[in-house]
């Protein structure tokens, strides 16, 4: 697991030049040609090209992964470098940052990038709806310095800033064309649309003198199909159908295993599932409930029956083992049946709603009827599927930085039912943390934010599991691959290469 390094943000010039490298090892020798198929999850019939609203990996691989690009790039040995920003620097105070961009651009319609493309991008985010506008809330104004440079005036310094721009959520468009943009596709990145048919397929091929030209994107086309259902992409990838696939189960994972010519892929990172709750609603108001709740999970009995051992176990934070302050000493609410027991019978508790996402992974229903059996000990009946219940299960792939994992669930304009937790210090810590320089003090601020989410938070977090995805021998991999979101950082049509 690689642990996400800061490598030295604050400074510009030749540290920059090194995070703007290519990140492939030395001893890997891509070749160019052929197609990639892959079966990836996460796709919708509601899917668009417009990112204010993408959540599955399917769309994150299509967009951020393939046809548009962001300002900066995490590598997968978690360090920051740039994609269509060459270099950043900040103000002494880490609240001014700017951002050098990349020269000789050019979009799939042969718009010129620069840096009105940047704004009108990022200016979208200020749209409440957005599931960004937690990250570019925090962003006081931008402003236009000359034609490739952009200058962020952050609301309070933030030493991370320049992974944010990471996001996949602010990939960049055209500007004065963002409409047919979001219409057909039209970015910046290795591969542009042949044709897309949202919540099933996007065919794109391999756009010619790309700026990364022969260190990235070695296929000559792509090919990514949406499984809605995981037994027909397992099918369609023992078959022949595809030469990847994405997120798979434990008892798929011992299926795929038996198959010659055929491998499984384990890359452990900060992907979770939680269980949030609303704590503008009863009885999640009342901190003695959400301590009932994390005292009856038995984490170890999750991790084995749910994971089978291939996960770790979590304290309730969104912060995980490979974020640089990750807090390992800090330990979830003890498993105690009776202590739940009693405050579920004082309180009154006897049936829970429990919504559930319409697209759930395995692992989120997994998870979700393991809880619903757990309280059933405790004499709580759990209904799944209401929408207007004050408790909702999601997952996620985690974040970079710890600042970023948190913004996004309690940030402001989060559309997280978890940004109603009033606590009077949270905030304030939060922003303390964010402001923070220095890396010891940094680490012990956020050490205070998990104790304080474990005891008092609104979320169950059990454990971090791995990114397990399977591959055909067709197939080449770089030595080290990346593990913020599944299938090499939803980069693998930029990463990977056929055999």
């Amino acid at each position: 697991m690689s642990k996400i390094s800061r490598r030295s943000l604050l400074s510009s010039g030749a540290a920059a030049g090194v995070l703007a490298a290519s990140g492939l090892p030395v001893l890997a020798t891509p070749r160019s040609g052929g197609c990639l198929r892959a079966s990836v999850s996460g796709a919708s019939p509601s899917d668009t090209w417009d990112s204010r609203n993408h959540s599955g990996l399917f769309m994150i691989t299509a967009a951020h992964g393939a046809v548009f690009d962001c300002l900066t790039e995490v590598g997968p040995d978690g360090a920051l470098r740039g994609e269509l920003a060459e270099s950043w620097e900040a103000g002494p105070d880490a609240c001014i940052w700017t951002f050098n961009l990349r020269k000789g651009v050019t979009f799939h319609n042969g718009k010129p990038f620069n840096a009105d493309d940047v704004i009108v991008s990022y200016s979208l985010h200020k749209d409440r709806f957005s599931a960004a506008a937690p990250l570019v809330s925090s962003i006081k104004s931008f402003s236009k310095i000359s034609d490739l440079q952009v200058q962020f005036h952050l609301n309070a310094p933030n030493a991370d800033f320049p992974y944010l721009t990471s996001d996949y959520h602010l990939i960049i468009f055209p500007a004065n064309m963002v409409e047919l943009a979001i219409e057909n596709g039209i970015g910046t990145g290795l591969y542009k649309v042949e044709s897309f048919e949202p919540g099933h397929r996007l065919r794109a091929c391999r756009f010619a003198d790309h700026y990364k030209e022969s260190s990235a994107g070695f296929f000559d086309e792509i090919d990514l199909v949406g499984h809605l259902s995981q037994s027909a992409g397992i099918d369609g990838f023992l078959n022949g159908e595809t030469d990847a696939i994405s997120q798979i189960s434990p008892s798929d994972i011992d299926k795929v295993s038996q198959q010659k010519l055929k491998s499984v892929h384990r890359i452990a990172g900060n992907r979770h599932c939680s269980l949030l709750m609303d704590t503008s609603l009863t009885p999640c108001d009342q901190v003695v409930f959400r301590q009932a709740i994390k005292s009856c999970i038995d984490r170890a009995s999750l991790i084995e029956k749910v994971y089978y051992g291939r996960a770790r176990a979590g304290s309730d934070s969104p912060i995980g083992p490979a974020n640089q302050y990750f807090a390992s000493d800090v330990t979830a609410v003890e498993y105690d049946l009776d202590m739940a027991f009693y405050c579920f019978r004082k309180l009154g508790i006897g049936n829970i709603g429990l919504g559930m996402p319409s697209h759930a992974q395995w692992d989120t229903k997994e998870v979700g009827l393991f809880l619903a059996r757990e309280l059933e000990k405790v004499g709580v009946n759990v209904q799944t599927g209401s929408a207007s219940s004050a408790f909702h299960l999601r997952s996620s792939s985690g974040r970079a930085t710890e600042d970023w994992a948190l913004s996004s669930y309690f940030g402001h304009g989060s559309a997280q039912v978890t940004n109603n937790w009033a606590h009077p210090n949270f905030q304030n810590m939060l922003t303390t943390a964010r402001s923070e320089l220095d890396g010891n003090r940094r680490r012990a601020h956020y050490r205070d934010i998990q104790e304080l989410m474990s005891n008092d938070g609104p979320m169950v977090i059990p454990a971090f599991s791995d990114h397990c995805f399977a591959t055909s021998a067709s197939l080449r991999q770089p030595a080290q691959m990346g593990n913020l979101w599944a299938m090499d950082d939803a980069r693998m049509v930029e990463r990977w290469w056929r055999a």
